[in-house]
């Protein structure tokens, strides 16, 4: 949010949280800035239409509370039921024209569409045990598929991007890459991407029109810039 209110060319943004108290210790409030505390899954239809109408793209960075509760508790697939929520209520509204929605994913969610390169099988057989062991890995990768095969390249009112960072770290914005693909050197390489780079990426893939265009129906991979 931080990111897209310096970007936002002084137009509105608007967000859900979970808690506005929590939300303003990080973020202050800001004439430019709409906050709805609520949950996705629990508000009425009208209510949640009216945060969406209007807005020329959705970001979603939801993830799982990192309690037992959180990660083996209901919903299990908090992340794929609102990224369905929010599609479907695009496509009640038919905005003019296509609508943006960006979803934080990540690095161990394969692209649907094959075209990631083939994991070590030391990677696969990690990954299949926490798709076995950790509900919220089998969350991710229902939400990518949903964009990927769902919504697909031919949706009149959607256009999206999936951003998958490496091993999330705290840390300030920092040079960065972004690649189409996993990584070659698996799951137990050095690689990582700060928050701060994760959120200035997915701010300028909704801000900058030609960056969007580079990354559509994509599934980019924004990594931090090991300094030497």
């Amino acid at each position: 949010m931080k990111q897209l209110l310096l970007q936002s060319d002084r137009h509105a943004v608007r967000t859900i949280v979970r808690s506005k108290e929590r939300f303003h210790q990080v973020v202050p409030p800001n004439d430019l800035l709409q906050v709805t505390e609520a949950s996705v899954l629990s508000m009425d239809d009208d209510s949640f239409l009216s945060c969406i109408d209007g807005c020329d793209a959705v970001g979603i960075c939801l993830g799982h509370n990192g309690t037992f509760q959180g990660i083996y508790g209901n919903p299990r697939y908090l992340v794929r039921d609102a990224l369905t929520r929010v599609c479907n209520a695009i496509e009640t509204l038919k905005p003019e024209k296509k609508m943006k929605v960006v979803l934080m994913g990540s690095i161990l969610v394969d692209n649907p569409d094959g075209s990631d390169p083939k994991r070590a099988f030391r990677d696969r057989l990690v990954i299949s045990m926490i798709r076995a062991l950790v509900p919220p890995h089998r969350d991710n990768e229902a939400a990518a598929a949903y964009l990927s095969e769902f919504i697909g390249k031919d949706n009149p009112n959607i256009d999206w991007s999936v951003v998958r960072p490496d091993g999330l770290v705290d840390g300030p914005i920092s040079e960065y890459i972004v690649e189409e693909t996993i990584h070659t050197e698996g799951l137990f390489g050095t690689s990582s991407t700060t928050r701060s780079n994760v959120a200035h990426f997915m701010a300028d893939l909704i801000r900058n029109k030609e960056l969007f265009e580079k990354w559509l129906y994509k599934m980019p991979v924004p990594t931090n810039v090991m300094i030497k």
